[in-house]
């Protein structure tokens, strides 16, 4: 049994681990003061949080399996997951900190697949394209029950990405749960090192059309898509003819919120309104685009679905509110808070939702996404276009193709279906 006065020593630390993470909390958020709590001054529910420790401390029959770090660490992510904010406010451990911010940087290793939480479940948002994820079969929407053969079942987030992650060149089996099956799957994946670039595009064969996917949010993705679309512009400078833009969000988690901005500032008009942002006292504040990019007059249809989230949504709401596009397929995730970075004093993190997300019309995202103009439902089952795959097809071949999204976003945008061959570019 453990003696008194180690249990004090840890619960001595424990409280500092929160304090020390409050007030870096109150340093970082830029004016949202988190003030320290005296014992007088905190919450009677904390004493039975301290007795449950204590007890935890003294009489569990398994001590060697007693690990204090863990214990911490679940009770963080039991306070955030309290708070109704799944799949966006999370607790990160140093390890899952780091692999957080390379996937933003543009590479990590492991399977490549967006996670999140979703009602108790861990559930795949969407897989990396060209990822071992998506070679295996995992798909959007796949609710992951074990991995190698531990049920993941009352596992927190970062405790199942744990088993998931690893090296580039091992393997992995992920037991899951597909959309449109009762039964599940064991999926066996050879983990590798993901790279990201998060803008590319092509022409669409057969048309006029430019096809550009963002998959995600990133670190320069402002930058890559201003890029795409002056080497677009240029074909027009040099009398090709390029009549609209499909926009490809489909699976694309999010990111950085200045990187949506700097996004929507290529898209939108001069003085548009991109988001807005309302904090826990009402206050709203509204983020317009600078008008610079070259993408502001042309023609856009934007194909969405239920794994386009956070960021993502914010650019299909504003352009759909602004009267820019016309938006094909699903109603998104629903991710809505923007969340301020919190470091903890370990190296772990706490991402926070501080405010919520409007469109430009003052829409909440959260738990509502945003709608299609037009619903146009994918089976599961189907592998979507991207660009890797769209510059590969003949006209023929994109005319069969069960991307029934893309292909009503092309009827949208032109009317005539594809007829001939065009060249065609792959930028990625």
């Amino acid at each position: 049994m453990m003696q008194a006065s180690a249990k004090r020593l840890i619960r001595r630390g424990v409280t500092v681990l929160f304090v020390l993470s409050l007030m870096l909390g109150s340093f970082m958020a830029g004016g949202i003061s988190v003030a320290r709590l005296d014992a007088a001054e905190q919450p009677a529910q904390f004493r039975v949080f301290w007795e449950a420790w204590d007890l935890v401390l003294a009489n569990f029959v398994d001590q060697d399996k007693v690990d204090v770090t863990t214990m911490t660490y679940g009770a963080i992510e039991g306070m955030l997951s309290t708070l109704g904010d799944q799949g966006h406010t999370t607790f990160l451990s140093p390890q899952a900190l780091e692999q957080h911010t390379s996937s933003l940087e543009g590479e990590f290793e492991g399977i490549g697949a967006y996670v999140s939480l979703e009602d108790g479940e861990i559930t795949i948002v969407a897989p990396i394209d060209g990822s071992p994820a998506e070679a295996a079969g995992i798909l959007a929407g796949d609710v992951v029950l074990a991995v190698d053969g531990e049920n993941v079942e009352g596992r927190t987030l970062n405790q199942a990405i744990d088993l998931i992650r690893g090296p580039a060149g091992s393997d992995v089996v992920v037991t899951v749960r597909h959309l449109d099956a009762d039964e599940p799957v064991d999926i066996v994946i050879t983990r590798g090192r993901i790279e990201l670039d998060s803008v590319g595009w092509t022409m669409i064969p057969g048309t006029n059309l430019a096809y550009v996917q963002i998959t995600q949010f990133a670190e320069n993705t402002g930058q890559e898509l201003e890029d795409a679309l002056r080497e677009i512009e240029s074909l027009r400078q040099k009398g090709e003819s390029v009549d609209g833009v499909v926009l490809d969000l489909r699976n694309n988690p999010g990111g950085y919120v200045r990187e949506a901005i700097n996004v929507g500032s290529q898209l939108l008009p001069k003085g548009a309104i991109i988001l807005q942002e309302k904090d826990a006292k009402g206050k709203v504040n509204s983020y317009r685009s600078r008008g610079t990019g070259y993408g502001r007059t042309l023609p856009i249809v934007v194909l969405i679905n239920k794994g386009t989230a956070s960021a993502g949504e914010i650019i299909a709401g504003a352009l759909q509110e602004n009267g820019r596009a016309s938006l094909v397929g699903e109603t998104t995730f629903g991710t809505g808070t923007v969340l301020n970075q919190f470091n903890l004093s370990d190296g772990s993190a706490i991402l926070l939702g501080v405010t919520n997300w409007l469109t430009p019309k003052g829409n909440l995202i959260k738990g509502q996404g945003i709608t299609p103009d037009i619903e146009e439902e994918l089976p599961a089952s189907v592998i979507q276009l991207n660009v890797r795959r769209l510059s590969a097809l003949d006209v023929e071949e994109l005319a069969t193709t069960e991307d029934i999204q893309l292909l009503k976003a092309i009827e949208q945008l032109s009317p005539k279906p594809p007829t001939s061959p065009t060249a065609s570019r792959n930028r990625r």
